[in-house]
């Protein structure tokens, strides 16, 4: 056999074996900036848990997973940016961590066909799966978080909140405004006074703020900030006196950075969440021998067990799986976006499933369908121990109050998608 046809032959083998390529997934993240604090531990937690699958398993049924991170700072035209960068990357999985930015990218992602995940926020109504195909918002949505504020705040006060005055303090930007139709509602039907208290971006001087609050004396306070907001918030709130056991945050408003500095003085705050926090779970021995100590760890791990980091670990996990379920049904471990998308639709975490993964009793169970990419909207309450310097839940979980949700739910998918110009795809 001539040379000429030995290399042609061993060109040909080469280029039909079946080495799949990485499997590349977005890391949208905001490490600077007023945002860093709240940012950096979600990121690191994501990176953390995708660096342990490729240490421990070569990535997933032995197809090598690849993050591409770009930094956008919380600027939503920035983000955009980031988009389109990754997407020239091969990304195929992307996750913003920015309602703002998730707007903007839902038309972009249902004409890439690639999937746009966003854990506890972005766009609430692309909980319709059938109108939204490529934008996933489980475990629990904005809408999810305020219900089960209201139902908790309703509780502490006796079972009744009529007469009193709760006020929504929120990030003026469209991640702060999301949960307001539903808050209007519940006003209506439970009989309180709703305030709104807008905090623009991004709410480092607060000083023109709590002589306002003070002014209305509100009963309690729902806190929906994000960043350098949070601690000016708590700190507002410290210097009127306000009572902290009357201040719950969103699953945003949680970050063990802005709570740890104000000692025993914010004992008693609570918060919304989806998921556990610490260290007690088998994957961090897993995350010890492979990431940590072998020193791959993506930050300066000071921030192990806290509420952000593990909601990045969260995350990760429900993309990972959602990828594994993929191959799963196409049988294939070079995935494109649309069958990847099929995965999390088809996306099923038990809790035989997280002890699997060694994460046992993390969140609760749920499906995902074709219809519903919303998960199960299962919130519990936590409340801060300033004693032991972290979150205790304190209440079980609350259900989804369907009947409120599932008619705004509807109306706004109906208006957002007649707003972009995106047909109805149905199940």
């Amino acid at each position: 056999m001539k040379l000429s046809h030995v290399i042609a032959t061993a060109l040909a083998v080469a280029t039909a074996a079946p080495a799949f390529a990485e499997i590349t997934l977005a890391g949208m993240v905001y490490r600077t900036g007023p945002y860093a604090v709240s940012g950096v531990p979600f990121s690191d937690g994501y990176a953390d848990y995708i660096t342990l699958l490729n240490e421990r398993d070569g990535g997933i049924n032995g197809v090598p997973l690849r993050l591409e991170e770009c930094e956008f700072g919380y600027n939503t035209d920035r983000g955009v940016e980031c988009y389109e960068e990754l997407k020239s990357k091969g990304a195929l999985v992307f996750q913003p961590v920015s309602t703002g930015v998730t707007y903007q990218l839902i038309p972009r992602v249902h004409q890439d066909e690639v999937v746009l995940v966003t854990t506890g926020y972005g766009l609430t109504a692309a909980s319709d799966g059938a109108q939204y195909p490529y934008v996933f918002n489980f475990p629990a949505h904005y809408w999810d978080a305020a219900i089960a504020q209201i139902k908790h705040l309703k509780e502490a006060a006796g079972g009744s909140l009529a007469g009193k005055t709760v006020m929504h303090m929120f990030h003026n930007s469209a991640y702060g405004k999301e949960p307001i139709p539903t808050l209007e509602l519940l006003a209506q039907r439970e009989g309180f006074t709703l305030k709104m208290m807008p905090i623009d971006h991004p709410g480092a001087d607060q000083s023109a703020i709590w002589p306002q609050v003070e002014a209305a004396n509100p009963d309690y306070i729902l806190l929906w900030g994000w960043g350098v907001m949070n601690r000016e918030a708590l700190k507002g709130a410290l210097d009127i006196g306000f009572p902290m056991e009357n201040m719950m945050g969103v699953w945003w408003s949680t970050n063990e950075s802005d709570l740890k500095p104000f000692g025993r003085k914010v004992e008693g705050y609570k918060a919304v969440t989806f998921h556990a926090v610490g260290t007690d779970f088998q994957i961090y021995n897993e995350l010890n021998d492979l990431v940590y100590f072998g020193g791959k760890a993506r930050g300066h791990m000071n921030n192990l067990g806290e509420v952000l980091y593990n909601r990045g670990m969260a995350s990760a996990i429900y993309a990972t799986e959602a990828i594994r379920k993929a191959m799963e049904i196409h049988g294939a471990g070079d995935l494109t976006g649309p069958q990847i998308r099929d995965g999390f639709e088809n996306l099923s975490m038990d809790d035989a499933k997280f002890l699997e993964l060694g994460m046992e009793g993390f969140t609760p169970p749920m499906q995902i369908t074709c219809d519903d990419h919303g998960g199960g909207g299962l919130v519990a309450v936590t409340q801060w121990s300033a004693l032991d310097r972290s979150w205790k839940q304190i209440t079980d979980y609350y259900a989804p109050d369907s009947a409120l949700i599932e008619p705004q739910v509807a109306a706004l998918s109906a208006a957002f998608a007649e707003k972009i110009g995106l047909p109805r795809k149905g199940c």
